[in-house]
């Protein structure tokens, strides 16, 4: 289930056409007062929000989100016409998972769509547990602890953790990152992975030293420097 937050009526009703029409069940909100309470009985695999809203703006939603139990590992991407640097950057800061600047194509929507579903999903099969000093990660659990403390990460933010823990001193390009985890360029917005680099260290700690900066390369996690 895919949820969308979007006033504009025929952006709305053409993106849930086109999931419904590609076997993704979809519902669309023309508000954010509309949109709270069917997520009191339903929380959806996937959350689709537009910036520029009514009532309340989709960052502050978003924000709202990720502090919620239930919702705080949700994916969310976001939909706006704004396309400068700073929306962009705000909104990952914030716990996005996607940015896509209106105006799309349907059938790019789609792509990401399936995408971050697809990726969100990872937790089934066989567990992957990884223990480096203080820090502790289970994948099929998607937890996160520090010294024994929960740490709550975007999807994002744990692909790339369980990426370069899974790959112990290889050295992961910010092109390569982009590919691997968002499955796509970015259009070639390097500044999205620094981003979500900077906010997995911060979230992670004492522990957020593990990840390494490699000048002119890209990041990593042990192994000889």
């Amino acid at each position: 289930m895919v949820y969308l937050v979007e006033d504009d009526e025929s952006i709305r009703e053409l993106v849930v056409y086109t999931l419904n029409s590609q076997g993704i069940e979809a519902e669309g909100f023309s508000m954010p007062s509309d949109f709270w309470e069917p997520l009191e009985k339903r929380v959806p695999d996937l959350i689709l929000l537009d910036i520029m809203l009514p009532e309340e703006d989709g960052l502050s939603i978003l924000q709202k989100l990720r502090k919620r139990s239930d919702t705080k590992q949700v994916p969310i991407a976001m939909l706006t016409a704004k396309g400068s640097e700073y929306d962009t950057v705000k909104g990952l800061d914030s716990g996005a998972d996607d940015y896509i600047p209106k105006p799309f194509r349907m059938m790019e929507l789609v792509s990401r769509v399936k995408a971050l579903l697809r990726r969100s999903g990872k937790s089934e099969g066989t567990d992957t547990e990884y223990t480096l000093g203080n820090l502790y990660v289970s994948q099929k659990k998607h937890q996160v602890k520090v010294d024994g403390e929960e740490i709550t990460l975007t999807l994002k933010e744990f692909e790339i953790l369980l990426l370069l823990l899974s790959n112990p001193g290889i050295v992961f390009t910010r092109a390569q990152l982009l590919d691997k985890i968002w499955g796509y360029q970015f259009d070639g917005e390097s500044r999205t992975v620094d981003v979500h680099i900077r906010t997995l260290r911060q979230k992670l700690k004492d522990a957020g030293h593990y990840i390494e900066t490699v000048r002119g390369m890209g990041y990593k996690i042990g192994g000889s420097s």
